[in-house]
């Protein structure tokens, strides 16, 4: 090891200073020097000083230079220094584990003698010398202190071996002691080890050996018992002076000495045993050097000198840069620090049996480190800090890593896989496999937690290539081993290690149970598949489907999606589980149900905490809820008191909570003053029985712990009055008589006097008792209690009070009994007298419930009938029957019992029927009450207990006819339990319900039978889907040799053309010698032979024989014969084909319905079609079958055969039937099949035009929408409008509503104005009737004249016809309709001609428009602005249109065509320009003509050619023209007129005396633009004119409003010499738009 100066940390001072002592924290991140001013330096690992902290003395009053710092040491946490002084203290200062954190002592060890040295090697321990020679320990948890040994000599050195384990204290005397807190199992001696020359204060112990250093100028270095092993000697050297100070490297490779400018370092050499010395670092002017500190990780080494100073030096054997990532560096043969050099990250990678480090490499995407020594082998996981040493002897280097696992390494070496678990130091397990494939061995370890279970660690790897082992890391032993019929290409186990997924090279998907062993196979061509992290969940994919298991324990429950593309993902992360599908260049996400995922893997690990904290995120919704519950449950049951009570608080249970908070806190206090676990407390578990109001079990918890009091005290909370007594009295409680006190004191208060009568009579005090039930109003209880207490009865007043409440409650008789006491003989007479009393008494009694009484009486007087009466009326069929066969026949009983119980059974009291059949034991009558009503189950219960014999053919026949009823899955029960489940597989198998079949088959038959279904099953496919379900099933070959032997030749051809097409030589083969045989004899007609040979040699075929033989019976008319073999071959469904095809259907319905009678109503169907195809004959063939079920009561059937009558050409027959189908049906079946009856008549009534008899047969049913509607239907307005205004009001608008649609489907608007106006309105605008709509619009309010007139105008506007529209406003008015002034813009475009009129009344409607707007929201808005654009284009329109009338104003008219240019946003501008131009032409502004109209020419061409972008705008960039314009529909002009236009611009641009711009003012712009070129200053617009207002102007009372004077007077003078209406018009519409005209002298008129 190399040490080279980093760097000075502290500056020397000029004389002496002394630095005292220094420490590394453990973490490596802070430096600590104390300085001769007894200050503590705090630095960082980089030697920057970021905090400090004063030290004080022990008192105060001897002020802060009474004592020195010794030395001190950072606590293993790094978050505390103890400091040891000269004054006898020890002070423990808590300085954080952040720079700045507020620095406070929080512990102080007072001594006897100054503290000379310390360490602190273990977590609550440090360790000190004293000057007294005492070596003690500090315990800074409970503040106090204690010797571990004493010697007579001052400690004056102290140090601790490699692992803190053990320490040395160097003593004045020489002596060097040895302690160890835990040997470790060397076994070395402890006590004085060696004696030195001189006093050792150079001390350190290294790896091998301890080394000693004093003022005699030599270093020695002992052995482990300390026999000299080497000596330095520097004696002679005269430049040496003493050492001072020594300390050892982290890893004990290294000891560096400190003497005066030098320091000397020794390197141990392991392969020769011994210490070398390296060169040593000399630094002149560096004095004694005082203290050393080596940094934990070796990497750094300061030195403390007598002046002060400290020196930062780095030390390392060598460094290296890999991968240009990482740098390792070496800092002793058995330890290097790897740096991450992009995160400044550090690992120290160090051999803990010393072993010198190799080579290190980074693999596993750079996150795993590999480092050898000579006997071991070095891993570590650089992500999570955890490293790893196991034994590996040397192996040449060919070992294979792989690090798919992120918590254990795999490594393969020489056909051995051996797994490391990050941080653990052993070995986890080795195993033989050949195969490496990380996809072929799954590892887990300790994934999930899971109650119950400490540590799992299982890993599954194949033995072969067909063969799966599932060893126990943990307890090393094999848990199974699975044997395989194809190549396994996947495995993993889940994280659980309690199941096993794998799949083959066939694709597919197995699922193995380790507990039970069982193999499932899940799923077939399976190209993805994964377990969801964090859970059982499995997701994978079977061709365009994704699967999901939610609960892997139940594997057939599968949920699929159809998906288009291939799995190539799963990400669970923020709550969500994600399946990432790619769809082409496409990625979807799907997401998986989290609820299902997360709380069920919780509940299944038994992870409470884990289930409750995702049940936190939810909102709170029915199965949040649902969820909340079971939680609750399963916690409670696993005593987690906690947990339910948070779920119950989430559920709003509030008397729960407190319960189980008070609970709660009985199981806290316990485990805070006992520390045991709260929850086993006999009250904890008391309360939690008492929640599961298990109260006997609560009272035993408190019995066991000898709790009585509270015992009582629970049973008297709960008003459980009786247990708490039962308790008090067996454990002879001293306070009983209170308890019984309170107990009688709590009935009578809460009105409870029976009772209270009963706990006297309990007692013994019956006088009590009688007084208490007779203010119960219990006088017949009371009676019964004296008449057995004589000395009761001889109380006259006793007895008066008890004959006067019966007296009161009409029980006569007994008064009889209690008043003359002795006197039996007069209660007797009364009776035989048929006295009213006992009339009265009879009643009593039996109001009272005293039955034995009330019999006593009847039977005594001879009523024996009235007493049986009684006790049938009660329902006491028993005690009846005792009675009755006392004084009646056997005969007369059983009539008797059989009329009550049918009676009973109509009533629908089957139960008690059933007790009076077996009272008479005639059980076989209620079996057949209960078969009549379909009440099967009874019927089993029944059979079972009396006939159990005949219980087996019951099963069976219950069965059937449930299969006949198509009640399958009941049916299937009846089977099983006759134990006939080959019934049961039939009876699926005969309806194509194929999955149930082989779900039976599969519970109960054998593997035969399950291949023989799924053989037929996939027969009844066909095709793919066939072969998709055999190879589910693993059966294919198996199928295809079936078909082959069972000659089923099309489908073997077919499996074996999809699935298997080697076969198909093989089926050929059979296919040839099956045919030669037995066709031979089919074809013969041998039909005797083909059976022998059939049953000789295919049993299975017989059916194929006996079907041959059954045709050729039908083709001979044999029928008899024919039925006969077909139902001998089992295929009835054929007998039926034939009977049909012979037109025998009478026949093909009686086999049907014997033997398919699922199939029966198909055939029926069939039948009724084909007598409705052959006309009359059918239809009196259903008249008579349905009169046939009328008169024999069948009346479901008759009316069923009644609908089924049709025959077009007699309505009056079909009417008939019809309607006594509904009458049956409302007068013999229930009234929901009535219902239907009617709704299926009504409607054919209503096809037949007999409305009323529909009408009629609805309202019989109350289903008065459909009466009303069928009234709709016939047109029967009045009936349709009485029937909802006095039956139904709330359809009187319906039927309103319908009537106005009828008139409008009809066309009658005529009809229609009158009901509904707005609809006739509409149906004339749709109709284009527009003159008849604005006529009877015009009839109406304002609202809806100016609604029809903008529409009209709308419709005129797109047929082109806008001086018609305009014409229309003018007709009706301009409405405040915003969709006027929409027309306001639409009419601008294309305005109409140069008709003066129709620009003056278009001027109003913008300006009506620009005025609404100014005076509400949307001033200064864009729209606003838009209808001022508008306004001012069609004034300037108006305008030029009155100029173009008057000679002089042409020129006016002129410039208003060019300063319309300007707005050519609006304005189509190839019109624009067109009209400028010609009017400039004719006016002889050549130049500007010439301009214009070569630039409509442009746009002529770039109209044709659909866009403007090619239009030059170069003449008109200074002027306010707009280049952005719509581009025009169509020309403004002919093709002859853009032909002279072209001639004429052709002709001027030869005559160069033109100049090709445009006129220009004294702004040096152009004249017509409102904007100034040079400044961009915005002039006003003329109002007559459009060109810019300079000087001479005329303004306006209205803002922005001006004209130029000359222009304006011009205007002024010619409308008074012509006397224009246009121009005075003009005028007028100026004044109302810019205010008062200027004073001009003129009027108009």
């Amino acid at each position: 090891m190399q040490l080279k100066h980093l760097k000075t940390l502290l500056t020397p001072q000029e004389g002496a200073a002394k630095v005292t002592c220094m420490s590394w924290a453990p973490n490596n991140n802070k430096f600590a020097v104390c300085t001769v001013d007894r200050v503590v330096l705090l630095y960082d690992e980089q030697g920057e000083r970021r905090d400090k902290f004063s030290t004080k003395p022990l008192d105060a009053k001897y002020g802060k230079q009474s004592y020195v710092v010794n030395d001190m040491a950072f606590s293993p946490d790094s978050t505390k220094i103890a400091i040891g002084q000269s004054d006898n203290i020890i002070f423990v200062y808590r300085i954080g584990e952040d720079w700045g954190d507020k620095k406070a002592i929080c512990n102080k060890f007072v001594q006897t003698s100054a503290v000379t040295c310390l360490l602190w090697p273990a977590e609550h321990a440090i360790v000190y010398g004293l000057v007294d020679g005492k070596v003690r320990l500090a315990n800074i948890q409970t503040n106090k202190s204690s010797t571990i040994y004493a010697t007579e000599s001052c400690v004056i050195s102290l140090a601790s071996n490699v692992s803190g384990k053990g320490i040395l204290s160097g003593h004045a005397n020489g002596t060097v002691v040895r302690y160890f807190f835990d040997d470790e199992g060397s076994g070395e001696s402890q006590g004085k080890l060696l004696t030195h020359p001189c006093p050792p204060y150079a001390l350190a112990w290294g790896a091998n050996s301890i080394v000693v250093g004093g003022c005699d100028k030599k270093v020695v270095a002992y052995g482990r018992e300390g026999h000299i092993l080497q000596t330095f000697d520097y004696s002679r050297d005269r430049a040496e002076r003493e050492f001072t100070v020594a300390v050892a490297s982290p890893s004990g490779q290294s000891v560096v000495f400190g003497s005066f400018d030098r320091l000397r370092v020794f390197n141990w050499a392991p392969r020769r045993g011994v210490w070398d010395e390296a060169k040593p670092k000399e630094i002149a002017n560096l004095y004694t050097i005082t203290s050393l500190a080596w940094k934990k990780d070796g990497s750094r080494l300061c030195a403390g000198t007598l002046c002060g100073g400290v020196e930062l030096f780095d030390c390392c054997l060598r460094r290296t840069i890999y991968k240009n990532k990482f740098e390792i560096t070496y800092v002793g043969l058995s330890q290097v620090i790897v740096r991450n050099l992009s995160t400044g990250t550090r690992v120290v990678l160090k051999s803990y049996y010393g072993y010198e480090v190799e080579e290190v490499k980074i693999m596993g995407k750079d996150r795993y480190l590999v480092a050898h020594t000579s006997d071991t082998l070095l891993l570590g996981d650089l992500l999570t800090n955890k490293l790893s040493e196991v034994p590996w002897p040397g192996s040449g280097g060919n070992e294979k890593f792989f690090f798919e696992n992120e918590t254990v390494c795999m490594i393969f070496n020489a056909g051995e896989l051996s797994l490391v678990e990050y941080s653990s130091n052993e070995i986890l397990g080795s195993v033989r496999t050949e195969f490496m494939n990380p996809h072929l061995i799954s590892v887990r370890l300790n994934e999930r937690k899971q109650r119950g279970v400490e540590d799992n660690k299982k890993l599954a790897y194949l033995i072969d290539i067909k063969t799966i082992a599932v060893v126990d890391l943990a307890g090393g032993y094999n848990l199974g081993t699975i044997s395989h019929d194809s190549k396994i290409d996947w495995l993993e186990l889940s994280e659980t290690g309690r199941k096993l997924l794998f799949r083959d090279k066939k694709l597919r998907l197995h699922l193995y149970d380790i507990e039970s062993g069982m193999k499932t196979t899940l799923l077939s061509f399976c190209s993805y598949v994964q377990w969801v992290p964090g859970s059982d969940v499995v997701v994978a994919q079977n061709r365009g489907n994704l699967c999901i298991w939610y609960s892997i324990d139940s594997p057939e429950s599968i949920t699929m999606f159809p998906i288009k593309g291939d799995i190539v993902d799963l990400e669970r992360a923020d709550g969500k589980t994600n399946v990432i599908v790619t769809e082409g260049v496409n990625t979807v996400t799907y997401t998986l149900d989290e609820g299902l995922i997360e709380f069920g893997t919780a509940v299944d690990d038994g992870d409470y905490d884990r289930a409750t904290a995702f049940l936190e995120t939810l909102e709170m919704s029915p199965e949040t809820e649902a969820m909340w519950k079971t939680l609750s449950k399963l916690a409670l049951e696993a005593r987690q008191l906690h947990i339910a009570e948070r779920c119950f608080a989430a559920l709003g249970d509030v008397s729960t909570v407190r319960f189980l908070h008070q609970t709660n806190q009985i199981a806290d206090r316990v485990s805070q003053e006992m520390g045991e676990d709260g929850a086993s407390f006999y009250q904890v578990q008391a309360r939690v029985a008492m929640l599961d109001k298990n109260f006997k079990l609560a009272e035993m918890h408190y019995m066991e712990q000898n709790a009585i009091d509270e015992a009582i005290e629970m049973y008297q909370e709960l008003h459980m009055w009786d247990d708490c007594i039962a308790v008090a009295e067996a454990k002879g409680y001293p306070e009983l008589d209170t308890l019984r006190g309170n107990y009688y004191r709590w009935l009578t208060e809460t009105g409870q006097d029976e009772k209270a009568g009963e706990v006297k009579e309990s007692e013994g005090d019956l006088q009590g008792a009688i007084n208490l039930y007779l203010k119960a109003g219990l006088p017949a209880k009371a009676a019964r209690l004296a008449i057995s207490q004589p000395e009761i009865t001889n109380s006259s007043q006793t007895v008066g009070r008890i004959a006067a409440s019966l007296i009161k409650g009409e029980f006569y008789e007994r008064v009889s009994r209690r008043k003359k006491g002795r006197q039996q003989r007069k209660l007797m007479d009364v009776v035989k007298g048929g006295h009213a009393e006992g009339r009265c008494d009879r009643g009593g009694y039996y109001r009272q419930g005293e039955m034995e009484v009330a019999e006593q009486l009847f039977v005594k007087g001879g009523h024996i009938k009235d007493a049986i009466d009684m006790y049938t009326t009660a329902g006491h069929w028993e005690e009846a029957h005792k009675l009755a066969v006392t004084c009646m026949t056997e005969e007369e009983v059983m009539a008797l019992y059989i009329d009550k119980a049918q009676e009973l059974e109509s009533e629908g009291k089957f139960k008690e029927a059933e007790r009076l059949f077996a009272t008479v034991k005639k059980p076989e009558l209620a079996i057949s009450m209960y078969n009549k009503n379909r009440m099967f189950d009874d019927v089993i219960r029944l059979v079972a207990k009396h006939h159990p014999d005949k219980l087996t053919q019951t099963h069976l026949s219950l069965a059937k006819e449930l299969e006949a009823e198509s009640r399958f899955s009941e049916a299937e029960y009846h089977f099983m339990e006759a134990e006939e489940w080959k019934a049961a597989v039939h009876m699926y198998s005969v309806n194509d319900m194929w999955e149930d079949a082989y779900r039976v088959v599969k519970s109960h038959g054998g593997a035969g039978a399950q291949k023989q279904v799924a053989y037929l099953w996939a027969q009844s496919l066909g095709g793919e889907a066939a072969v998709k379900l055999l190879n589910k099933f693993g059966l294919i070959e198996h199928a295809i040799e079936a078909a082959s032997n069972n000659y089923s030749f099309d489908f073997a051809f077919d499996l074996a053309r999809l699935a298997c097409k080697e076969k198909i030589p093989e089926i050929h083969l059979k296919h040839a010698m099956c045919l030669e045989d037995k066709v031979t004899y089919i074809h013969n007609k041998d039909w005797a032979s083909a059976q022998r040979v059939a049953e000789a040699h295919d049993p299975e075929s017989m059916s194929e024989v006996l079907v041959g033989q059954a045709k050729f019976c039908f083709e001979q008319k044999d029928f008899q014969k024919a039925e006969a073999f077909l139902l001998r071959a089992q295929r009835p469904e054929l007998a039926v084909k034939y009977y049909k095809d012979a037109d025998m259907w009478s026949d093909a319905i009686r086999i049907c319905k014997e033997y398919l009678p699922n199939k029966l109503s198909i055939l029926q169907e069939e039948y009724e079609r084909e007598t409705s195809r052959k006309g009359i004959r059918g239809v009196e063939g259903l008249l008579e079958q349905a009169r046939e079920w009328e008169q024999s009561g069948e009346h479901a059937r008759a009316v069923e055969y009644y609908l089924k009558v049709k025959d077009d050409s007699n309505t009056t027959l079909m009417e008939k039937c019809w309607m006594r189908a509904a009458e049956l049906s409302i007068k013999f079946l229930t009234a929901d099949r009535a219902v239907e009856v009617i709704q299926v008549v009504g409607p054919r009534l209503a096809q037949l035009r007999r409305f009323n008899a529909a009408a009629e047969l609805y309202l019989n049913m109350d289903l008065f929408k459909e009466a009303i509607d069928v009234f709709i239907e016939g047109e029967e307005w009045n009936k349709a409008k009485r029937v909802a205004k006095e039956l139904e009001p709330r359809y009187e608008d319906y039927v309103d509503q319908k009537y106005k649609e009828h008139l409008k489907n009809q066309g009658r608007v005529e009809s229609l104005v009158g009901v509904d106006v707005m609809a006739a309105l509409d149906i004339y605008a749709e109709r284009g009737q527009w003159e008849k709509c604005m006529e009877t619009a015009s009839r109406q309010n304002f609202q809806i004249l100016h609604k029809y007139v903008a529409l009209y105008a709308t419709h005129l506007i797109k047929e082109e016809k806008a001086p018609k529209a305009l014409q229309l406003y003018a007709q009706h008015g301009v409405p405040p309709n915003p969709q006027v002034h929409t027309h306001s813009s639409q009419f601008i475009p294309s305005p109409p001609g140069e008709h003066f009129k129709m620009y003056a009344f278009l001027v109003p409607l913008p300006d009506n428009r620009c005025e609404n707007m100014s005076k509400s929201a949307e001033a200064n808005s864009p729209a606003h602005e838009d209808f001022e654009q508008m306004l001012l284009i069609t004034h300037y329109y108006a305008t030029r249109s009155a100029a173009k009338g008057v000679e002089q104003l042409i020129s006016v008219a002129t410039k208003l065509s060019v300063s319309l240019l300007r707005h050519t946003e609006l304005v189509p501008a190839d019109k624009a320009f067109y009209e400028a131009g010609l009017a400039c032409k004719a006016i002889g502004w050549e130049n500007m003509a010439f301009i214009f109209l070569n630039h409509f020419l442009d746009l002529c061409d770039a109209i044709d050619e659909g866009t403007l972008d090619t239009v030059d705008h170069t003449d008109f960039l200074d002027t306010d023209i707009p280049f952005e314009v719509p581009v025009p529909t169509k020309l403004c002009v002919t093709d002859s007129q853009r032909e002279q236009i072209r001639d004429w611009v052709l002709m001027v641009s030869m005559d160069h005396r033109l100049e090709q711009v445009l006129p220009r003012d004294e702004r040096n712009s152009y004249e017509a633009s409102l904007v100034a070129a040079n400044t961009g200053l915005r002039s006003l617009p003329c109002v007559l004119t459009g060109y810019p207002v300079l000087r001479n102007k005329i303004e306006f009372s209205a803002a922005g409003k001006a004209a130029n004077k000359e222009d304006w007077n011009k205007f002024l003078m010619a409308t008074k010499t012509t006397h224009s209406p246009e121009c005075q018009d003009v005028l007028k519409f100026i004044s109302q738009w810019c205010g008062s005209l200027p004073a001009s002298g003129f009027s108009f008129h």
